[in-house]
């Protein structure tokens, strides 16, 4: 009996059961502080299907008037789509894109100047000829004609991110309160290129998002090489999810290999610890304190097994009750959405899993909309793939 009690318990606090629900124990802490006690019960939330048979959709976002732009990695297709399902295909020069494993058509993001301007930029592999060997990852910047029928390319804002088989590409956009453009990019299982200054791969470069100019605050502005005027923070594995807190601070999420998942706090010119070299070997820790110099600790580790976290933002608005403020991660191998709890100090308290998002299959992207309801896409493959509208009760 007291073995049924403590699940129920867990259930109605929305939170995994230990060693059950949660492979990991370091995803769940005892809450501390004010916020334990008078928001300690998260809402219930409606989730529905907005847009239905998309093959794995890598992220969408809002451009104004109930529309939405969605990318699909393996087929690289753009869609302009609507809150009642709605679907337009986007034309654009698709055959461009270099698609392989992981790497397609992948993260957007949208001006903040578009009802003026009606630019969007991509993250995306991409053919730079025709051998075998042509092709890198990039990023570009677009024009969506009036009609939405149609993109045409500005310009490319920086390109050479390595590739090898198309495994970890990384490739996930965010602009910033300051108007610069975050990109996450991926090692691509070359185990030189975390820690390699001069490579933009396993790093998070910042730029500026008209012109393509690494950004003037960036760690290393007066670098002789280029590559390192990008970079923003560096040693990392494969980044899936980009977020900003209300504070200013910003956030990153990747894929770790067997184990430990990580959620970073990011800091200029910070080392997050991933080197499996010589060869390959992903037995190493994601964050190796071992390494020459300091490296920065994770904010909150998965543990074994992985949870494969991917996109992410954080949460806003008082309906959300104790989920206001928490970091919304989707989870694409163990298929849920989790919200996690950082206090002012960017430490872990708790997490949530709720059920209402453990019933839709792989979760890839997570996007907040202006009036705090999230986007949710899914990552199954074969048609069966959907654009989730997520709001409270």
């Amino acid at each position: 009996m007291r073995a049924i009690s403590v699940l129920l318990l867990a259930l109605l606090l929305l939170v995994p059961v230990p060693g059950v629900a949660d492979p990991s124990p370091s995803t769940v802490s005892a809450s501390s502080g004010p916020e334990a006690g008078a928001r300690a019960q998260p809402p219930a939330l409606r989730v529905r299907r907005m847009v239905t048979a998309l093959d794995v959709p890598w992220d969408v976002q809002p451009v104004g008037g109930g529309r939405f732009l969605v990318t699909e990695r393996d087929r690289a297709r753009l869609w302009l789509v609507t809150r009642r399902g709605g679907k337009q295909r986007v034309r654009f020069p698709s055959r461009k894109v270099w698609r392989s494993g992981e790497t397609g058509l992948a993260s957007l993001e949208v001006d903040p100047g578009f009802a003026r301007n009606r630019r969007f930029y991509t993250c995306s592999g991409w053919r730079t000829g025709r051998g075998p060997a042509a092709h890198d990852v990039r990023v570009n910047a677009w024009r969506l004609s009036p009609d939405g029928r149609r993109a045409k390319r500005l310009r490319t804002l920086v390109a050479g991110f390595p590739t090898s088989t198309g495994r970890h590409a990384g490739c996930r956009l965010l602009i910033l309160g300051d108007g610069s453009l975050l990109v996450g990019t991926g090692d691509a299982a070359r185990s030189r290129v975390p820690r390699d200054l001069r490579s933009l791969g396993g790093k998070t470069l910042r730029l500026d998002r008209m012109t393509g100019e690494p950004w003037p605050d960036n760690p290393w502005p007066r670098a002789r090489n280029e590559r390192k005027r990008y970079v923003f923070t560096y040693g990392h594995r494969n980044v899936q999810g980009l977020a900003e807190r209300a504070d200013g601070s910003l956030w990153s999420v990747e894929h770790g290999p067997h184990h430990d998942d990580e959620v970073n706090r990011l800091r200029p010119g910070g080392d997050y610890g991933w080197q499996p070299g010589p060869g390959y070997d992903e037995s190493v820790p994601m964050t190796d304190h071992s390494l020459p110099g300091r490296q920065v600790r994770a904010r909150w580790r998965s543990g074994k097994p992985t949870l494969a976290t991917s996109g992410a933002t954080f949460v806003h608005g008082e309906r959300w009750g104790a989920l206001d403020g928490t970091l919304a991660v989707a989870a694409l191998k163990s298929s849920r959405l989790l919200f996690l709890r950082f206090d002012d100090r960017g430490r872990f308290q708790r997490s949530w899993a709720p059920p209402a998002l453990r019933r839709h299959g792989r979760l890839r992207s997570v996007t907040r909309l202006g009036n705090g309801d999230l986007l949710v896409t899914t990552s199954n493959g074969s048609g069966r793939d959907a654009v989730l509208l997520v709001r409270p009760r």
